[in-house]
């Protein structure tokens, strides 16, 4: 078994732990390191998030051919995307009280961890390739981990840090002793891919109006430069 996803796994759950003290206090400097983190994130879901879907459309058309269409695993992802959005309005209804409205969003994005990580790893991506994809995912479990720290401080430093750790380690054991078929795989890559278009647009890229734009646009060409030109010499 390779050290990679234990390693990647103890990362993820750290970044959960030391969430309210990875970026800095200061509200310029934090903007710009929101605004880097964003660029690298918009840049992993078009290099990579969507390109990998269109594979996975591509791997269940071969043995389904009667049965799919060119849409099917683009679908998953849309609806990934609505049920995300549903849950986020529900849990900011005015009716719901503040203890509600946390253990409902930490359990929902736990749900999410479980999710990610299960898919980070069980992909078959070893060596300089997992680390480079994995360090996109971890400054995305950064921003979300700092938003909902930013949301509810005293209890996410009591009981959220705890319940998003249990989430990675729920997916990153399933990713470890489980091998589900690639079919089922490809739906529940799709579902976090839409999920992840999501939270990336809503909680990592700032507003237009806080963004700073040559932070962002920086990320966006160092990423997209890097990971196009190893794809072009590793054939990743």
């Amino acid at each position: 078994m390779s050290f990679i996803p234990f390693f990647v796994g103890i990362v993820f759950i750290g970044i959960h732990f030391l969430a309210n003290v990875l970026l800095p206090s200061e509200r310029i400097k934090r903007m710009k390191w929101f605004s880097f983190s964003g660029g690298l994130a918009v840049s992993y879901i078009f290099i990579y998030l969507l390109p990998t879907l269109h594979q996975e459309q591509a791997a269940i058309e071969e043995p389904y051919r009667r049965l799919t269409m060119e849409s099917e695993i683009y679908f998953i992802g849309l609806i990934g995307v609505v049920v995300f959005l549903g849950i986020q309005i529900i849990i900011r209804q005015n009716y719901v009280s503040h203890t509600s409205s946390f253990w409902s969003a930490i359990t929902f994005y736990a749900l999410y961890n479980a999710l990610v990580s299960y898919t980070v790893l069980s992909f078959e991506v070893s060596g300089i390739q997992a680390i480079f994809y994995c360090f996109a995912i971890g400054l995305h479990f950064i921003a979300v981990a700092q938003d909902m720290w930013r949301e509810f401080p005293e209890e996410y430093n009591k009981y959220g840090r705890y319940v998003l750790a249990v989430g990675i380690v729920a997916g990153w054991v399933l990713a470890l002793t489980t091998d589900f078929r690639p079919l089922f795989k490809s739906i529940i890559f799709a579902f976090v891919a839409g999920a992840m278009i999501f939270t990336v647009f809503k909680h990592e890229l700032p507003g237009e109006k806080h963004i700073h734009f040559p932070t962002f646009g920086l990320a966006v060409i160092l990423y997209s430069a890097l990971t196009m030109s190893l794809k072009f010499f590793f054939e990743w």
